[in-house]
Parts: structure tokens; C-alpha cells; sequence
């Protein structure tokens, strides 16, 4: 007797598991969650005259305004967004920073389609994710938006080579020229040489590349990516961000990027910081530092930026705590005046000497 074909054999349980994949992503797609499946057969004409849609070529790709989330249990609510405004325009590349518990992941879950918000309004690519039925929610994130995530779990397939990881997604819209895509890509990110490999044969830094690979399989409106760099080294960091500078400034991407890293967010055009649900500053990258590469400058050294308070609709202002610290405020009163042009914050139980003259 011969001996049995295991290689033969394995080819056949990979060719069946990624025929699975196909037609559960398929399933989706074509009819949503079991939940969704009587929002579904709605009259989809009738559903497109409520979305509000914000259209034109000035129309920026994300608007929200007093956007709140509530997140509640059977004992308390908390309040992760209080009244969020931000405008990003078409082609941006915008950073997001805040401490843990801010609100900047949730705002990013909101604009990726996978949470719903509270109050206020959020549109994206002119569209009302408050007012999407189940189906449209599913063409939204299959079309509009493309997810890069800190943990790579959740973008790869194991059992996949990094080619047809790449592929997955365009069976979904149809693409005709799926390898011709999936090589340009792989080119784009640097990782033509590994389009053969499978996951457990790339280091975390390859697997993030391809990542943001699969994320731009269907040509994404907007390009959302959380924590990119959290989880490799300093050099595989630099690259990762220089590809996304590449998809910004060749291919007028737009991009959201939260992010904790320091160095990374000192480097951006734009970046966006959130305190308490809210948006209390923004820093705007100094246009001399423009076109810096990794190299030319010590970037944690650097004073890269000029930082703007936000001033909401309501007129307030987000004081940070180092300020209010060094006033050594006894409570929650402060004295402000105005001279003009300068506008002054006072400790009003601090005792001055007043020369008279």
C-alpha cells in the first residue's frame, strides 16, 4: 500500500476552511445578524430620505457635534463622551490622544460602526450613523471604513497566507482584480517578499503591515487605526507611521490615528487631544518640522507643535491641571479678568501687595 496523502489532505481542509470564511463573511453582508433581520426588509429608498446626508466636495469626511455616549448597567451610567465636537476634512491625517477612560476609543468604535451613540450628531463620508438601518450599518463598514487594531487577532486569519489574508475582504464587493490588488498593497506596505507567509511566520511588526493592508483591501473612505504602534518596537514604529504618511500625502487617505505613543503623535500634522469625554486641545504641527524624516531630528526633544484650548459652544474652556495646580485653588472658585488682549486666571483668595503710587 501507498502512503497517504497528507499533504494532499491538508490542502483540502485549508481550501475548505477558507470556503467557510468566504461564505459566513457572504452571509453577513447580504443578510446582517439574526437580530437585524427585521430592520432588514425595511424599504431601503424609504430609509435613504431620512439619513440627512451632508454631500458636496467641501463636506468634511467626519463631523460630530455634542456628541454624547452613556453606558449604563443596573447600578450606575457613565458618561464616556459629554458633548464631543470635532470637523476632520477629507485627506487629513489626524491623531487622537487622551488617558485611559477619556473617550477617544469609544469616539473611534462610533465612527468604525461597531457603537451607537447617545445624543448629538455624527456623520461620516456624509452619512447619519445615527439614522443607518441594520443593513446599511454593514455596507458602511464594508465600504467606508477600513480597521487596523493593536492586537493583530483581530484583522488576520492563522490559517491564511498573508496574500489571501489581503484577499478576504474583496469578496465582498466584488473586486475583479484581487491578486493585482492584493500584490499592489503588499508592495505598498513593504511586504511583497512575504506574500506567501503564513502569520506564525511574521514577526508582529510584519503582521501590523499587512494589517493595514487588509484594512485598505476595499478602498476605504476612511482609515481608522487603534494603537498601531503599541505593540512593537521603536524602528518597526517609524515605518508603520511612514506608510501611513505615504497613503496620506500620495493618495489623499483620510486617517484617524489613536494613539498613546508620544513620539508618533508629535510627528502629526494634527492631533486631537480628549479630556473627559470632551475635546480640550489641539496641536498643530509647526510647518518648519513638515518635512522631517525619523532621523533628521530628536522628535521627544523637540517643541514640534503649537497647542490651542478648544472653546466649546457653551463658551468654556478646558483648564489643564498643571495650571490649576500651580494656582493651589483652595476650592472650585477662580477669578478671571480681562486686560485686554490677555485674558487672566487668579487664585482670589491669594493675597497680593498693591504698590500704590
Amino acid at each position: 500500500m501507498g502512503k497517504p496523502d497528507n499533504k494532499g489532505k491538508k490542502d483540502r481542509v485549508k481550501d475548505k476552511k477558507i470556503k467557510e470564511t468566504e461564505t459566513n463573511v457572504q452571509d453577513t453582508v447580504s443578510e446582517g445578524s439574526a437580530e437585524s433581520m427585521s430592520a432588514i426588509t425595511s424599504d431601503m429608498a424609504n430609509e435613504a430620505t431620512d439619513n440627512d446626508l451632508i454631500s458636496g466636495e467641501n463636506a468634511p469626511m467626519v463631523l460630530a457635534e455634542n456628541l454624547v455616549k452613556i453606558y449604563k448597567t443596573s447600578e450606575l451610567e457613565v458618561l464616556a463622551l459629554q458633548g464631543l465636537d470635532l470637523k476632520v476634512e477629507k485627506g487629513e491625517l489626524t491623531a487622537i490622544i487622551g488617558n485611559s477612560g477619556s473617550g477617544k476609543s469609544t469616539f473611534l468604535n462610533m465612527l468604525g460602526g461597531l457603537d451607537e451613540p447617545s445624543a448629538g450628531k455624527l456623520f461620516v463620508d456624509g452619512k447619519n450613523l445615527f439614522k443607518l438601518s441594520q443593513k446599511e450599518k454593514v455596507i458602511y463598514k464594508r465600504d467606508t471604513v477600513g480597521f487596523v487594531w493593536q492586537n493583530n487577532g483581530r484583522n488576520l486569519l492563522p490559517f491564511m497566507n498573508a496574500m489571501e489574508n489581503i484577499m478576504t475582504p474583496m469578496h465582498l464587493t466584488g473586486e475583479k482584480n484581487k491578486k493585482e490588488r492584493a500584490l499592489e498593497l503588499l508592495d505598498l506596505v513593504g511586504m511583497s517578499h512575504r506574500k506567501f507567509s503564513r502569520m506564525n511566520q511574521l514577526s508582529g511588526g510584519e503582521q501590523q503591515r499587512i494589517a493595514i493592508a487588509i484594512a485598505l483591501a476595499n478602498r476605504p473612505k476612511l482609515l481608522l487605526a487603534d494603537e498601531p504602534t503599541g505593540s512593537v518596537d521603536r524602528k518597526t514604529a517609524d515605518y508603520i507611521f511612514d506608510v501611513f504618511k505615504r497613503l496620506n500625502k500620495e493618495y489623499g487617505q483620510t486617517i484617524i490615528i489613536v494613539t498613546h505613543d508620544v513620539e508618533l503623535s508629535k510627528k502629526v500634522a494634527r492631533v486631537v487631544a480628549i479630556r473627559d469625554g470632551k475635546i480640550s486641545s489641539e496641536r498643530i504641527l509647526k510647518e518648519r518640522y513638515s518635512n522631517f524624516g525619523n532621523g533628521e531630528i530628536n522628535w521627544m526633544e523637540e517643541e514640534t507643535q503649537d497647542e490651542f484650548a478648544i472653546v466649546d459652544r457653551a463658551g468654556r474652556i478646558q483648564i489643564p491641571r498643571k495650571m490649576l495646580d500651580s494656582l493651589g485653588l483652595k476650592d472650585n472658585k477662580i477669578k478671571v479678568t480681562y486686560d485686554e488682549p490677555v485674558i487672566k486666571l487668579e487664585n482670589p483668595n491669594e493675597k497680593r501687595n498693591v504698590k500704590e503710587n
